[in-house]
């Protein structure tokens, strides 16, 4: 019998292919934002500092480059300061809440003492010696974010009582508030409610207790403009810049002057007219005008665009967690660091009343570049604590 051949009908089993994560849902995205935003902007930030200083740097101590060297030691100090906050496990950094409250508290209270605090700019806000001078109450947005989250974590099952979501929480909130307006730093008291405020709303609180702080706010800001002449004449001088613009007026118009004359592109890293002495601080609280000016309408939406890099990544990193004080942290920081940025530029374009605020990794000052980095540190630390995110570590 002729045998027949009879072709193999097993099925070959073909396996799908399981779809590709999208990059913004992969679960290091968080710590790379957050890096990769704060690692460009403090580039810039040196760049400009370097550009934006170089005349008043000459004009003081005959060295071009004698703030930009300061700025990089200071660089040289956060950083190390982060990778230190990025490696120390999340249960240290709770514990050390209080003794930062502790600490700023007393670093608050020193300001106000003559002898002890520093004076420039009409306000008394630093304490140190010589050229090393240290402001407090920038250490005072980071201790607020840390101990306050581990506070509201400790008390969370307690947290349906009033008293026991505002005590000792608000108290201790307004009393830095309160310590920092007698310096006065409207812009840092701005940015310390923020973090409070936040810290609140991620945990829940009712929506009448920001309706009546929000009352509350506006009560004590208007009689605070209205005691005050010099507050008055300078909300008076945003509202309508250019009708003062001789006097108090006269940063907020130079300040759009940069700004206008920038263009699409800018006129070049380095060749910004106001810096010659026509536009006050010009590396620190107008940074950003500068910037505007040396590198145009692309410039400043580069910085915009990196902000918003690490706003998303922090509110990433805070919506992901699976650790209730790392969402508390996370969120108040990330509001901290972007309001005050906001805050900044609002100022630098006619949107705000100028404060007298640094902008965030771009601005001169050790005092605000290092708990900034610091800050950044620990987002990054805390994007680990994120879903999936162990497992994708040790696949790499």
């Amino acid at each position: 019998m002729s045998s027949v051949s009879v072709p193999d009908r097993r099925l070959t089993v073909v396996r799908p292919t399981p779809p590709k994560t999208r990059v913004l849902e992969r679960p290091l995205t968080s710590y790379y934002l957050v890096l990769g935003s704060a690692g460009l902007l403090i580039t810039l930030g040196l760049a400009m500092v370097l550009s934006s200083s170089s005349v008043s740097s000459y004009q003081s101590s005959g060295n071009s480059y004698a703030l930009f060297t300061k700025q990089l030691m200071w660089v040289g100090v956060g950083l190390p300061l982060a990778v230190l906050a990025y490696r120390t496990p999340i249960a240290w950094i709770r514990r050390a809440g209080a003794p930062l409250i502790l600490a700023t508290t007393g670093g608050l209270l020193l300001v106000l003492v003559p002898g002890f605090g520093i004076s420039a700019y009409g306000a008394q806000r630093w304490i140190g010696t010589g050229s090393l001078t240290i402001q407090p109450s920038e250490v005072g947005k980071l201790a607020l974010a840390i101990w306050g989250a581990d506070l509201l974590v400790r008390k969370q099952r307690l947290l349906g009582e009033w008293r026991h979501l505002l005590v000792p929480l608000f108290p201790v909130g307004l009393g830095f508030c309160a310590l920092v307006m007698l310096e006065p730093d409207l812009g840092t008291t701005i940015c310390l409610l923020l973090v409070l405020l936040t810290l609140l709303w991620v945990v829940g609180a009712p929506g009448k207790l920001f309706a009546c702080t929000a009352g509350a706010l506006a009560l004590v800001g208007g009689l605070l403009a209205v005691l005050e002449p010099y507050r008055l004449a300078r909300l008076t001088s945003f509202l309508h810049p250019f009708a003062q613009k001789h006097t108090n007026g006269y940063q907020a118009v130079q300040g759009i002057y940069a700004l206008s004359s920038g263009g699409w592109w800018g006129e070049g890293l380095g060749a910004s007219h106001e810096k010659w002495d026509y536009l006050p601080n010009a590396h620190t609280d107008f940074i950003f005008a500068i910037l505007g000016e040396e590198l145009g309408l692309f410039g400043t939406l580069l910085v915009l665009m990196l902000f918003g890099m690490l706003a998303y990544g922090g509110i990433r990193i805070a919506y992901r967690t699976t650790d209730s004080f790392v969402r508390l942290a996370a969120a108040g920081i990330t509001v901290w660091l972007v309001g005050q940025a906001m805050v900044n530029i609002g100022a630098v374009v006619g949107l705000l009343p100028i404060t007298g605020i640094p902008l965030p990794l771009i601005s001169f000052g050790g005092s605000s570049l290092v708990p900034t980095l610091i800050a950044v540190g620990l987002l990054a630390s805390f994007a680990r604590t994120e879903r999936g995110v162990p497992r994708a570590r040790r696949a790499r």
